[in-house]
This record gives structure tokens, C-alpha cells and sequence, in this order.
């Protein structure tokens, strides 16, 4: 009688889905936060770039000079090709 109810527990528990549904929720949370870590990664990036900035606002505020890049000086100079055109 115990084998009995035990298969028919089993076959109960076999024809429900609950348990490969909870199977793919939990792969698709952990895909999400996966997902999620690297975004993060990008904001701590992007505000720490956002304080440096914000920091050479200041000191061109009170009068200090460029850090970072150069600003772009244009070549006035044309270069000669020596190639004839066709």
C-alpha cells in the first residue's frame, strides 16, 4: 500500500510543472543580476568620471587651468602633393 501511494505521489508530482517553472525563474533571476552587475559596473564608471569633472569645474572657477586634454589647434599649413592628377 506504501508503494502505492508513494508512485501516485510521484505521478502527481511528475504531471505538475510547478517545479520546472521555479527551474526557469531562478534562471532568469540569475541572468537578470548578472545583467544588473555589469550596468552597475557602467554607473560607477560613469560617476566617478561625472566627481573628476565636476572637481575641474571648480578649479576653472577659481581660476586654475586645464587639467585633461589639450584643446585642438587647428594646422593651418596645407601640405603639397607632389602627385599629378588625373
Amino acid at each position: 500500500m506504501k508503494k502505492y501511494f508513494k508512485r501516485l505521489w510521484n505521478a502527481i508530482w511528475d504531471s505538475t510543472d510547478i517545479d520546472e517553472k521555479a527551474a526557469a525563474a531562478l534562471k532568469e533571476a540569475k541572468a537578470r543580476i548578472t545583467e544588473m552587475k555589469k550596468e552597475l559596473a557602467d554607473v560607477k564608471k560613469a560617476a566617478k568620471n561625472t566627481v573628476a569633472q565636476a572637481k575641474d569645474v571648480v578649479d576653472a572657477a577659481k581660476g586654475k587651468k586645464r587639467r585633461g586634454k589639450k584643446p585642438y589647434k587647428k594646422n593651418n599649413k596645407t601640405k603639397t602633393n607632389n602627385k599629378t592628377k588625373k
